[in-house]
């Protein structure tokens, strides 16, 4: 909120300067964002006359002009503003006057000169030129009642300080001049001035019939008749130039005066033109289907949730938001109806954002605004109407007041105890009272307690915490005491078994990935087509469309990375993320760190694209395959040994993806992506990628010392032939469950042979040629031929009736 501080120092006016103020309103948790002056620094400029403005004889687009300043003398001043006549008072800057600072940051000092042959003892200015507005269509003309040769920052009041505040939701109560008015005073111990509402005297006893059929949408409904205004009123300069330092603009007098209380008093308010009104006025709910057209010029559908004020034949206004453009004042303008309400902030809040807008009335009635003062604020309204627009003719109607459902009255008890506990500080019950009592609560002292009847205007006081946080508020949190914590402190050890985040990514940026850091709201698509996510959890509230669900896999977002940086040309990409993943899960309850409904594990994921290595001296290098970041999570995984079993993912390629498994259970996928997605997201070629369960990959074993073998190991070689159809892992499987006595320790495939012929090297069509060789080894004794070829012997045996091999000749 922007409001000048010479206004709030009209309500109350404490001992400080303008950063002490500033400083004491932050300190209370009102924090004042931005201290700016209404005009930047400017000297010799005062109050001028033009008694004559005549054309300049060498010059078609300036006058010369005799300037009254009040010192007896005529100044003559040549002019070229397009508005330079006899007549008017302008600022008048004076020979050795300092302006404003140009563009290259230097004051411009007025000198005596000539233009076009003739001496300027002077110049005339305008607003845009002293930098108080940026309008420049001319001289800044002033009241003709403007005294001459007076300074002009002491007649414009522009020795002021614009305070810009930013107030938390719960600060409705401040979103008003006299509101922080009232804080500055309860936090300063200056007498606050209150306002007087005095009742204006009625002439004529029309009212307009109004019915309220939705009391949860309007617990209160005011309304006053006043005839005969006159709407081509000028808006007083005093009124314009606050408006226009609360950031609010001048429209036209009635307006004008309806803001003006707003901001004055937190009252949003609304003038309905009389005779524009059909019948009376209905307060309810909006039905589907109707329409309205606003003051800002949109038209809005309204439905079932959305409050609306209506009169016999259409609706005319959205409730506590915006008036309609039906009933809005115009210069023809000659009756109209003020209406002050109270609208309960649920029925307000969230509606004017459906319609992709926001307005002052609606944002401080979601808030809560004073349901005790809608007659008082009538009558403020009204005096300023008379005051501005009133005519002989102007007659003033009854108030109709309405009460029908207000909020209500709980009183909330403080426990002192309580308070020094939560507060952190030594603090007795007479404190605690004082300080709510100068806050204008009403309190009632017990054993120990406070209890506080919240005032109408104080919708944030519910529970004993609220209290809590105005003592804090009022004695400063500047003046809690720092205390280091007592309690002893811990480390947490982490065991041998388990790594942190941190090492796994160390480790995977070992492997030449880079981290990325992606939203957790993903485009459903994503979920649909990339996790087979048909159902996933949906955001209310989006921050954007394309991203309105909650991610189930981390694959959508690095291939989104991937993606953005193939389109810039990037020829090799290796990323990774750690992030969490949302699925709905039944089994789930809520606790500290879970919500019932919802599983939220941490996932590893990561994405390669492009040239295996680098390009080098050595040549081109080939494009990474399924094998390369196999490799890859097998050197994350180690020293644990992962099994890679063929499966399907809906992101992966159906025939080069596999799951990973470790000590029997499935903890994640690896695989090339899929080749529909890859042509969908329009790649050159296909990333290979990995996703893992954390917490998977966060367990190790821990490394067990053996001693160095004093026996030498034995290896042979065999080469068998099989289907083509059987698998690595079959052939090891078949390998291993070989009754060696122990012997085989180690074996791996060193060598695939497929003929180019048929039948060629003694295989037949559909056939292979897998050659291992295996490590044998007793730590007993050096192995005989005999125990050797037994080993063998199993080995053939379980290869012969597993995988039907038979050795190769």
């Amino acid at each position: 909120m922007q409001f000048p501080e010479s206004w709030l120092r009209e309500f109350c006016n404490p001992p400080l300067t303008t950063q002490q103020l500033a400083d004491t309103l932050t300190m209370a948790g009102l924090e004042v964002e931005e201290l700016e002056p209404v005009a930047p620094p400017f000297t010799r400029i005062v109050v001028g006359e033009i008694k004559e403005a005549v054309q300049h004889p060498n010059a078609d687009r300036l006058r010369v002009c005799q300037v009254d300043v009040g010192q007896g003398a005529l100044l003559n001043i040549v002019c070229g503003a397009p508005n330079a006549r006899a007549g008017i008072r302008v600022p008048c800057a004076m020979v050795g006057a300092e302006l404003p600072p140009g563009e290259d940051g230097k004051p411009f000092v007025i000198k005596v000169g000539k233009l076009r042959g003739l001496e300027s003892q002077g110049m005339l200015c305008s607003a845009k030129e002293l930098k108080i507005a940026d309008d420049h269509g001319g001289l800044l003309e002033l009241p003709l009642d403007a005294p001459l040769g007076q300074d002009i920052r002491q007649y414009l009041n522009l020795d002021d300080t614009l305070m810009t505040l930013k107030l938390t939701p719960n600060l409705a109560h401040c979103l008003s001049v006299y509101g922080i008015a009232r804080e500055v005073s309860a936090l300063t111990g200056a007498p606050l001035k209150a306002p007087n509402f005095p009742a204006v005297a009625t002439q004529v006893s029309d009212k307009l019939a109004v019915k309220v059929h939705a009391t949860d949408l309007c617990g209160r409904f005011s309304g006053r008749v006043v005839k005969g205004v006159n709407t081509q009123a000028q808006t007083p300069q005093w009124m314009v130039d606050r408006l226009a330092r609360c950031g609010q603009r001048s429209v036209s007098p009635l307006v004008d005066i309806s803001n003006y209380v707003m901001f004055e008093f937190g009252r949003p308010s609304h003038i309905f033109d009389l005779d524009k009104i059909h019948g009376g006025l209905h307060v309810r709910w909006g039905q589907p289907g109707e329409t309205l057209k606003l003051l800002n010029g949109n038209t809005v559908t309204v439905d079932g949730q959305v409050g609306v004020i209506a009169d016999d034949s259409q609706v005319e206004s959205l409730a506590g938001i915006m008036g309609g453009d039906a009933t809005a004042v115009s210069d023809d303008t000659q009756n109209i109806y003020i209406e002050a309400a109270f609208w309960w902030p649920t029925s307000i809040a969230g509606r004017s954002r459906r319609f992709n807008f926001s307005t002052d009335a609606g944002h401080r009635f979601e808030r809560g605004v004073d349901p005790q003062l809608t007659v008082e604020h009538i009558e403020r309204i009204t005096q300023l109407v008379l005051d501005i627009c009133g005519t002989p003719e102007t007659q003033v109607g009854p108030v109709d007041d309405q009460i029908l459902n207000l909020p209500a009255i709980t009183p909330v008890m403080l426990r002192v105890a309580r308070a020094v506990k939560v507060i952190g500080m030594p603090l007795t019950q007479q404190q605690c009272a004082d300080t709510l009592r100068s806050l204008g609560l009403q309190v009632a002292e017990g054993q120990g307690t406070v209890t506080v009847t919240p005032p109408s205007f104080r919708f944030d006081l519910q529970i004993e915490e609220d209290l809590i946080e105005e003592v804090a508020r009022m004695v400063g949190y500047n003046n809690l005491p720092t205390n280091p914590p007592l309690a002893p402190i811990t480390a947490k050890v982490r065991p041998e078994t388990e790594r942190s985040p941190s090492a796994v990514r160390r480790t995977i940026a070992a492997l030449g990935y880079q981290e990325t850091i992606n939203y957790s709201f993903v485009e459903e698509a994503w979920e649909r087509d990339l996790a087979g996510n048909t159902n996933p959890i949906r955001l209310i509230n989006p921050i954007a469309s394309q991203m309105s669900v909650m991610r189930s896999s981390l694959i959508g977002s690095l291939l989104q990375v991937v993606k953005f940086n193939a389109d810039r040309k990037a020829d090799r990409v290796r990323v990774f993320e750690l992030g969490r993943v949302f699925l709905r899960n039944a089994a789930v309850q809520s606790n500290d760190t879970t919500v019932e409904g919802f599983d939220q594990p941490m996932k590893v994921s990561g994405m390669a694209w492009g040239p295996l290595e680098p390009l080098n001296w050595t040549g081109k290098s080939r494009l990474v395959d399924f094998f390369d970041v196999k490799a890859d999570v097998e050197r994350l995984l180690a020293p644990a040994q992962a099994e890679f079993v063929a499966g399907e993912h809906p992101a992966l390629h159906p025939g080069r993806s596999a799951q990973v498994l470790l000590n029997g259970l499935v903890i994640g996928h690896v695989g090339e992506l899929h080749p529909r997605w890859r042509q969908a997201w329009d790649l050159l070629h296909a990333p290979v990628l990995f996703e893992l369960d954390l917490d998977a990959v966060t367990q190790r074993s821990v490394p067990v010392a053996q001693p160095v073998a004093k026996l030498q190991a034995v290896e042979r070689d065999i080469a068998v032939i099989v289907r083509e159809q059987v698998t690595h892992a079959q052939l090891m499987q078949a390998i291993h469950s070989a009754p060696t006595q122990g012997l085989l320790r180690h074996a791996v495939l060193f060598d695939v042979y497929r003929p180019k012929a048929e039948a060629a090297g003694g295989l037949a069509v559909g056939e292979k040629s897998l050659a291992v060789r295996m490590s044998l080894h007793s730590d007993e004794a050096t192995l005989t031929d005999a125990q050797i070829e037994a080993a063998m012997g199993a080995v053939m045996a379980s290869l012969s009736e597993r995988v039907s091999a038979r050795l190769r000749t």
